[in-house]
């Protein structure tokens, strides 16, 4: 069976936008799954794990070390195997659970992405996964904004990679940070 992607078009593909998938844990609806291909392992913060209802004696002990952006090594609190849906497609998905917090629920790396044997693509904002010998498209999820003082920029934010910048300076968002003034104070910050 072969999965074709259509080209995108350049509004379609002009865009900085994580995968972000809907999916079930354990038969309980989860939003915000974030699938990259960055990462090598699964992770599940702490504070996801114990909405679940879950505490520390669920846990597998690892001696699982993890390295963040900044080079900073910290331990798992441990590992969970749980039954992830994603689609129409059920796995065992071992998450590793960390103490931080992240910008997601779930974080699906490469050994979900591998044993799910799917193709996921932030370009066009989908996962094609095999179910048995037939194709799945799973769709982002459209339902996840990105709650931040930035969210407008980050929707306008374009790729900046294939164009020839022929300025000193590069510009990467077109807005402008106005003072914070307190409500009955005479002072900006």
């Amino acid at each position: 069976m072969t999965a074709i992607f259509e080209k995108p078009t350049d509004n379609e593909r002009q865009h900085l936008k994580a995968l972000f998938v809907k999916g079930r844990v354990d038969g309980q609806p989860m939003t915000k799954i974030l699938v990259d291909g960055g990462a090598a392992i699964n992770i599940m913060p702490y504070a996801v794990y114990r909405k679940h209802g879950k505490g520390d004696q669920d846990l597998t002990k690892t001696d699982m070390m993890l390295k963040d952006f900044e080079g900073n090594v910290s331990p798992v609190k441990g590992a969970i195997c749980v039954e992830l849906t994603i689609g129409s497609k059920t796995l065992p998905t071992t998450f590793f659970v960390i103490s931080g917090k992240g910008a997601y629920n779930l974080l699906l790396g490469r050994d979900w992405i591998h044993a799910n044997c799917c193709i996921p693509s932030t370009m066009h904002q989908c996962l094609v996964q095999w179910v048995g010998d037939k194709i799945e498209t799973v769709l982002r999820d459209s339902s996840y904004v990105i709650a931040s003082v930035e969210a407008d920029t980050y929707e306008r934010t374009r790729c900046i990679s294939g164009e020839i910048w022929e300025k000193d300076f590069l510009k990467v968002a077109d807005y402008e940070i106005l003072p914070i003034q307190a409500v009955g104070s005479d002072e900006e910050f």
